[in-house]
């Protein structure tokens, strides 16, 4: 259960990777570019979700008993990676 919950924090950390370089290319956007500030935002944030998914399937067939740890874990190194990001922000300003 300790493996899956640590393989969990670690994939939420990951899963967080997408959304920091949809604001990356967010804040290079320019005013008449195509991708545009939402539309790297929404990119992010899909990829992001597509990651979770198949990484939480992909525990699902494969140890179907460690499910819930992983997926709990998965949600809370997400959250965690997201504020310690907000707060990395604040003190940098």
């Amino acid at each position: 259960m300790v493996v899956a919950i640590v393989l969990g924090v670690l994939s939420g950390f990951a899963g967080f990777a997408p959304l920091l370089l949809g604001t990356r290319l967010a804040r290079r956007a320019t005013a008449t570019s195509a991708l545009g500030e939402a539309g790297a935002l929404l990119l992010g944030v899909l990829i992001s979700f597509l990651l979770l998914a198949a990484i939480l399937f992909l525990c699902v067939f494969l140890a179907r008993d460690m499910v819930l740890p992983f997926a709990l874990s998965l949600v809370g190194g997400l959250i965690a990676s997201a504020i310690g990001y907000g707060v990395y922000r604040l003190v940098r300003k």
